[in-house]
């Protein structure tokens, strides 16, 4: 019984992370959203150029609020690697979003303003989005998902050490 409680304690730990990493992502998405339209159609910046300067900004809101609500619990000692592999991953993940408009916009000629709506703030964005959160979760922000593993670990090594009883 204790076994079952600690997968689920775990399973409820890892619903509340992705919510949480949802969350900020929505928000994200909406800053994301509004600067490359304000981009290509106030200010008529080439697509991929909108889409990168949408995407940093982007990356700017997502780390505060990663960094002060996802992870607030994380490990604050060691901030400047935990910023260079954040902006490692979100770079990659930045290079996957505009990619994708890029090959869409440039490569199929997809050039309408609700083509490039769904490249990059649809299938780029949901894309690297799962790349990041497996990033960030594995790389970045490691020493909760550590401490989760290890406090499950020992839960499950003390739930067997009952059940020999």
């Amino acid at each position: 019984m204790s076994q079952r409680r600690t997968v689920r304690s775990r399973l409820e730990r890892v619903a509340r992370e992705i919510a949480k990493f949802g969350a900020v992502g929505a928000i994200g998405f909406v800053v994301n959203f509004i600067v490359f339209n304000i981009c290509v159609h106030g200010f008529h910046l080439a697509v991929v150029r909108s889409g990168v300067i949408a995407t940093a900004v982007a990356i700017a809101t997502n780390y505060v609020g990663n960094r002060y609500w996802t992870y607030r619990d994380c490990d604050r000692s060691r901030r400047s690697r935990e910023m260079s592999l954040f902006l490692l991953f979100s770079g990659a993940g930045l290079i996957i979003e505009n990619g994708i408009l890029a090959l869409s916009h440039y490569g199929f000629g997809l050039t309408s303003p609700l083509a490039d709506n769904i490249a990059k703030n649809v299938i780029g964005l949901g894309i690297g989005t799962v790349f990041r959160f497996w990033s960030y979760r594995t790389w970045v922000f490691r020493a909760q998902a550590v401490e989760t593993a290890e406090s499950f670990l020992a839960a499950d090594a003390e739930a067997r050490v009952d059940a020999r009883k």
